[in-house]
């Protein structure tokens, strides 16, 4: 990865304020003015406050920490300096969403000391974005404060109105929740405890999870959550439904704190997107920005990719992950049938899932540590030959690593399992973390397990390995600083459908799932269901979609690694399948060109190095007539265009495989109406004449 064309901006002003109770006005303003952050110093307390085109949007919200053994660090403040600055730069994505990206922010930094003994200091830096902006903490090495135990962080984030809001609850362990559209004042977080298809789950207060979105009366939109999650808990937001404000909750470990660490120190970016149109949000590169530049140049070995897999047959049960079911799925003959079928079909790799030892015992046992072995096949698999075979068609396979949940075993064996993966050149792995976390009290998102996740990232770029990670800790766009991060799981996926008792993810899951969990980082979903009634094996349960939608999510859930999910045989013949062997899956340049938080989006993508153009557009309960210039075309290039669309009768639950297919040349002047049906959907692949 290279970073190209830098620009810094160095506006540097620096006042000395030995007194809160002056009137001076510390703030700081977006570059294009819309957004700005004023700083609020009140009775001993420090506090921020946000605008957006000069209205409150987050009203004053005090700052501090609870640590452990010593006094609330929130009150008896005194703001002794600040310093402004403003930056600018590009650079550039080695894979991503765009290729070239803006970081251009106003920095404000304000050093406050304690006015009592212990006299404790610190930073709260703040920067300031046209899309937003992020503030962390800076504790700087100091006598007062050197080992540090954080009980609770105080940051809080108080709204100015009842807004509308997209939120999962706080789960401490997961992240596999329907989204729930309510008023800030109806927030519930407790009534979704116990649900019965999540394998873990804790959610000990009214919080939710980030990130999570909110429109209001006037149409501003907000979106919390955090960037560069290191060292440090996962942070979800305890809701005060009377007073509509949240505070910051970090998730605890079984010592009953949250973070154990010393100074000097940082906290993760807390963050929050502003803008008047949806779809800014997911086209905003704020989380991103705020972590650092790569620790690599570049990872030649990792290419973006679509994949098939022996994944789906399991959660229909047609095979299974272990031998001694009897019906096993990852054997050396059905590997090298999907390996022929990748080879076959424009699909760069393929995934095997359940190839190696201790799956009898991997779900509902206490005593899970030691039980997988990462470099041992079962008899049925020879791992050299499917890779041998693999690499004479062309094809990349996909290791797979479950843990069940017991990170220590999986600690143990991470040397020898990413060095048997580089020795047969394997460059990418999916893990998993299904379970409640062995030792027992420690939850996913704390900073044991955070660690434990990003440990196992450091050790993937020593072998050349990218990691797909499912069960995993919320993205905080960290891929910017180590882009072997390539993806994750962490939302209610494409497998709730297959067994969910609730009757799998509603038709609005996915239209909200794009302005909210889609704003932390790349997704694996796993789409691509053709057989969306499974009527050979599940006909009490369904995908809730039309067939076109699950075209559309090729482009609409951003991945740099996508899966034709369904059973291999189930593209036979299947007209559809064109637009999968087509899409791409690196972008030069994406655009929403509409969209609604729940209801609907579209969104057109630039094959990365070509001119070739996707769209995708996804609805949730209710139909959608949507009107598409394509001005963002080359206006000298014709482009071949197939139009996949629901057809008349098209419905997610009566007629979900209603499609129409259509051919025809497209150009930047022509204007396309086109209807998506309920749960329904429209690809396009827009590819060059020739």
């Amino acid at each position: 990865m290279s970073t190209k064309n830098i620009f810094l901006l160095g506006l540097f002003v620096i006042s000395i304020c030995q007194c809160t109770s002056k009137k001076e006005s510390i703030y700081a303003v977006s570059p294009d003015g819309r957004v700005q952050v004023d700083i609020v110093a009140s009775q001993g307390k420090v506090g921020y406050l946000v605008k957006f085109n000069n209205i409150v949007k987050i009203d004053t919200s005090f700052l501090g920490f609870h640590f452990q053994g010593q006094p609330v660090l929130s009150q008896n403040l005194l703001i002794s300096s600040i310093s402004k600055s403003s930056f600018s730069e590009t650079w550039e994505m080695p894979w991503g969403e765009q290729r070239i990206v803006n970081n251009d922010y106003a920095e404000l930094v304000i050093n406050i000391q304690e006015k009592v003994s212990p006299s404790r200091q610190f930073k709260v830096i703040f920067k300031v974005y046209n899309d937003g902006l992020g503030f962390r903490y800076d504790f700087p090495k100091q006598a007062g404060l050197k080992d540090v135990i954080i009980k609770s962080e105080l940051t809080e984030f108080n709204l100015t109105g009842n807004h509308d809001v997209w939120w999962i609850p706080g789960d401490w362990d997961i992240y596999e929740h329907l989204y729930n559209h309510t008023l800030f004042s109806e927030i519930d977080a407790l009534s979704k405890r116990n649900h019965p298809n999540l394998a873990q789950s804790y959610i000990p207060e009214n919080s939710v999870n980030t990130p999570v979105t909110m429109k209001s009366q006037d149409g501003t939109y907000l979106s919390f959550h955090e960037a560069d999650l290191t060292d440090y808990a996962g942070m979800t937001l305890v809701v005060d439904t009377e007073k509509l404000t949240m505070k910051s909750s970090l998730v605890s470990g079984p010592e009953g704190y949250a973070v154990k660490t010393k100074t000097p120190f940082v906290t993760p970016w807390r963050t929050i997107q502003i803008t008047d149109r949806a779809g800014s949000l997911i086209e905003s590169n704020l989380i991103v920005n705020l972590n650092d530049p790569a620790v690599v140049d570049e990872i030649p070995w990792f290419k973006p990719m679509k994949y098939v897999g022996i994944w789906w047959e399991m959660h229909m049960g047609k095979s299974s992950w272990d031998v001694a079911a009897g019906k096993h799925g990852a054997t050396t003959k059905n590997a090298k049938r999907h390996i022929d079928f990748a080879a076959d079909n424009n699909i760069g790799g393929v995934l095997i899932e359940g190839w190696n030892t201790g799956w009898e015992r991997w779900i509902g046992f206490p005593d899970r540590e030691g039980v997988f072995d990462f470099v041992t096949p079962y008899p049925d698999y020879d791992l050299k030959e499917v890779v041998a075979y693999a690499k004479e068609k062309g094809i990349a396979i996909i290791m797979h690593h479950e843990t069940s949940a017991a990170p220590r075993t999986y600690d143990l064996q991470l040397d020898t399992a990413y060095r048997l993966m580089k020795s047969l050149g394997i460059h990418s792995v999916k893990t998993g973390y299904v379970g409640p976390i062995i030792p027992e009290g420690v939850r996913h998102h704390g900073q044991w397990m955070v660690n434990h996740y990003n440990n196992v990232i450091d050790q993937g770029l020593k072998y050349e390995v990218a990691i797909n990670a499912h069960e995993p800790i919320k993205a905080t766009g960290r891929r910017r600083t180590y882009p072997n991060e390539i993806a994750r799981e962490g939302l209610r996926g494409q497998e709730f459908n297959a067994w969910a008792s609730d009757g799998g993810n509603p038709p609005s899951h996915l239209p909200t799932v794009a302005f909210t969990r889609m704003l932390a980082g790349p997704i694996d979903f796993t789409p691509g269901i053709f057989d969306i009634k499974f009527d050979d094996y599940k006909p009490d349960n369904q995908v809730n979609t039309t067939l076109a939608q699950q075209l559309a999510l090729y482009v609409v859930i951003y991945s740099p690694i996508q899966m034709a999910a369904d059973l291999i045989e189930n593209y036979d013949k299947q007209p559809a399948f064109q637009f999968i062997r087509d899409v791409a899956v690196d972008w030069e340049q994406s655009k929403v060109l509409d969209g609604e938080v729940g209801d609907f989006v579209v969104i057109a993508r630039q094959e990365r190095n070509t001119e070739n153009w996707f769209i995708g557009g996804i609805t949730g309960d209710n139909s959608k007539e949507i009107s598409l210039h394509l001005d963002f075309l080359n206006p000298n290039i014709i482009y071949e265009a197939i139009i996949y669309k629901d057809g008349e009768s098209a419905h997610w639950d009566t007629n979900p495989l209603d499609i129409n297919i259509e051919s025809r040349e497209l150009s930047i002047k022509d204007h396309l109406k086109l209807n998506m049906a309920e749960g329904g959907g429209l690809a396009i692949s827009l590819l060059v004449k020739k």
